[in-house]
């Protein structure tokens, strides 16, 4: 009974370090497709409308600012704070836009620098029966102030521009034009 009893003890351990040792399977897709290789650059997420998500080749701070202005807005608060910067009226029109689509999630990618130095971000509002699409602009503001000592010291934040929004759209529809599309090109820019 002791040698059974050892026997099952020494089976059970030798399976469960086996079952360690395996990488997990992902069934069919091989493992190169899914980690990137050494020199690559990491995949990130795709929407099927405004593309790659991530901040693109915005910096870090723009694309932090712009995502917390996008949970101030998915917040439908007027009072959040990511939305005190917004002027009031363009505050309220934007949140009464996208409360038309009751999203339940939203997105953000395609951060890239524009011209004028502002950064721009591919947005997209997603509800349960209708998405609305845009993007979302920002802007680092500098300003100088006066030191303790007198010297003139440069401080910057960012700061909110512009949101440019479509009009509300079905999600099937969205989703139809975007398998139907044949270019692979993301959601086109406004400017």
């Amino acid at each position: 009974m002791r040698l059974f009893c050892i026997a099952c003890l020494f089976l059970l351990f030798s399976a469960s370090a086996v079952s360690q040792e395996r990488s997990p399977s992902r069934g069919s897709i091989p493992e190169e497709l899914i980690r990137p290789g050494r020199g690559e650059a990491p995949r990130l997420p795709r929407d099927m409308v405004i593309g790659d998500l991530g901040r693109g080749g915005a910096s870090v701070s723009a694309y932090n600012f712009a995502s917390s202005i996008l949970d101030g807005f998915m917040s439908n608060l007027p009072g959040h704070p990511a939305l005190s910067s917004i002027e009031e009226g363009l505050r309220d029109s934007h949140l009464a836009s996208i409360n038309i689509v009751d999203p339940f999630s939203s997105r953000i990618g395609g951060g890239r620098v524009e011209a004028d130095g502002t950064v721009s971000f591919l947005i997209r509002f997603i509800g349960s029966e209708l998405g609305i699409t845009g993007e979302l602009y920002v802007r680092y503001v500098t300003r100088q102030i006066q030191g303790a000592e007198g010297q003139m010291i440069t401080t910057g934040s960012w700061t909110f521009d512009e949101m440019l929004l479509e009009e509300p759209q079905d999600r099937e529809l969205e989703a139809k034009e975007a398998m139907n599309r044949n270019d692979f090109y993301p959601y086109e820019r406004f400017f």
